[in-house]
């Protein structure tokens, strides 16, 4: 065990000046202690553990896509209505909302360990009462409690990777939780594809979301706190023990030196952090704004809407067999979660801020012929090669989307924000995410009765433009960044009365 005391603490404030331990230019001067993605192990094993939280996150945005289309068979009061029918869709992003709301403080006073701990918990009880619900209420109910879970993991899982990474492979290693997510998609369809001729379908399909948070519960028993907050709560020894399976000797001695500094110059100034004070901070603002944006354009250009209504996307486009829904859904999963494979490598290499200008360029292009798409095959029902236009936006879409606007706003809210508010501000924006989420997946098929598909998804291009320049003009490039020179991005920003300017 390597041992430290304050005593360092101005040899790391001038470290800190020169080459922050993970920073470029540290790296530039010790070759040697730069990590790659497989390098690890142990960082592996932490990054998947903590990404089954990501698996659930996906499970149940994309089984219900399929589900609904059997719950509709079996409750006669869902199928004569649209509203109940949303609800059922949308209630876990309710849950979501307050789990994610609650889940910065969760991991604040808790750890992150428990969080995700909890969080398992009531997602297996909401799971069993999915899987045997009587009526459509009980069942809203259980959507309700795994939409807690999934708040809750939703802050977590990016946050643990991100504070036990280097930060060289941070953006890697965040990312592979979206393709748990993506991989958890992928999985909900082929278990709705399999599920389509057994007795109790819809039941199943929601049951068995159950079982990777049965695993993760028992595999994150055996996992480590993570070493920030374990640093931030005083518990030295504990973080050192974990940090020692992180990293070399070297760069370990490094590390210890300039956390120990950070934390002891936190200390001094420690409070309990809350909501308001994030809006007190002109350069914690301007953070917040970021990282915000970033998740509430995620879903205003239309994912959550892909992911929960594919399958009736599928069908109103003129194929109209459950079963051929369900298999074009599933390829539409996998080239999700194949595009987040790119994005895993791209987003530490061509950088978070040209991933997604990217990303939304070809999203924007690919909701048009979507568009076009549905409305050619809306204004000829019978011809099935227009249906297939708008089946080939739907494809293009994934293709852009997953490896950009996919993981690079779940990255840089775990990068973006100084340690004592990282957790109330990751939770802070992820319940923006949350929150689009369930205004595009409400209003959805109402909007769709009142302009028709086509007009909707003229609405989502519209939106993902608006992105794109909030993109362009606000968001800084993190890439290989560590945490605190992240923050002298916003400090630099705060000092300039219009920092727009800076960024021109």
């Amino acid at each position: 065990m390597v041992h430290t005391d304050s005593n360092t603490n101005t040899n790391s404030n001038s470290m800190s000046r020169e080459a922050r331990p993970g920073s470029a230019r540290y790296l530039e001067l010790y070759p040697d202690r730069k990590m790659s993605y497989f390098e690890n192990p142990y960082v592996l094993s932490v990054t998947a553990a903590a990404g089954i939280g990501g698996l659930l996150f996906g499970y149940d945005t994309g089984v219900i896509s399929g589900a609904i289309l059997y719950i509709k068979d079996d409750f006669e009061v869902v199928r004569r209505s649209s509203f109940l029918q949303e609800t059922i869709v949308s209630m876990a992003l309710v849950g979501a909302i307050i789990g994610a709301s609650t889940g910065g403080w969760i991991n604040d006073v808790f750890g992150r360990k428990k969080a995700t701990l909890s969080a398992d918990v009531v997602f297996i009880i909401g799971s069993i009462i999915m899987a045997a619900a009587p009526d459509a209420y009980v069942l809203i109910f259980g959507r309700l409690l795994v939409g807690l879970g999934v708040g809750v993991a939703s802050v977590t899982a990016h946050v643990y990777i991100a504070e036990s990474s280097p930060a060289e492979i941070r953006g890697s290693l965040v990312s592979t939780n979206v393709l748990m997510i993506t991989g958890g998609q992928f999985l909900s369809y082929l278990i709705n594809l399999v599920f389509t001729e057994v007795p109790g379908t819809w039941r199943w399909m929601l049951g068995f979301a159950g079982l990777p948070a049965v695993i993760q519960f028992f595999v994150m028993l055996c996992m480590p706190e993570s070493p920030r907050w374990l640093f931030r709560k005083n518990r030295k020894a504990e973080a050192i023990s974990v940090l020692t399976n992180i990293y070399n000797y070297e760069r370990l001695v490094d590390q210890i030196d300039y956390l120990t500094a950070l934390c002891d110059q936190e200390h001094q100034k420690q409070k309990t952090i809350r909501i308001m004070d994030v809006f007190r901070s002109k350069e914690i603002r301007i953070a917040f704004f970021v990282g915000a944006g970033l998740q509430g354009f995620q879903q205003l250009s239309g994912i959550g809407i892909v992911t929960y209504y594919s399958h009736t996307i599928i069908e109103m486009v003129g194929f109209n067999s459950n079963q051929l829904a369900l298999l074009l859904s599933l390829i539409v999963a996998g080239m999700n979660a194949a595009g987040t494979i790119v994005g895993i490598y791209l987003i530490d290499h061509a950088g978070r801020r040209k991933l997604a200008l990217t990303s939304l360029s070809g999203a924007i292009v690919a909701l048009a012929i979507l568009s076009a798409g549905s409305h050619l095959q809306a204004s000829e029902p019978t011809n099935r090669t227009y249906g297939w236009i708008a089946i080939i936006g739907l494809a293009l879409y994934i293709l852009f989307f997953a490896p950009g606007m996919g993981p690079v706003p779940w990255t840089m809210n775990s990068e973006i924000y100084p340690e004592e508010f990282r957790a109330v501000c990751g939770g802070m924006s992820a319940t923006v995410n949350w929150s689009c989420r369930l205004i595009m997946s409400m209003g959805f098929l109402s909007i769709s009765d009142a302009v028709g598909l086509d007009g909707s998804f003229v609405i989502l291009c519209v939106l993902a433009v608006v992105g794109f320049f909030f993109v362009l003009f606000f968001v800084p490039e993190t890439k290989g960044l560590t945490f605190e020179e992240v923050e002298l991005i916003w400090k630099r920003r705060a000092l300039h009365k219009a920092f727009l300017s800076e960024l021109l």
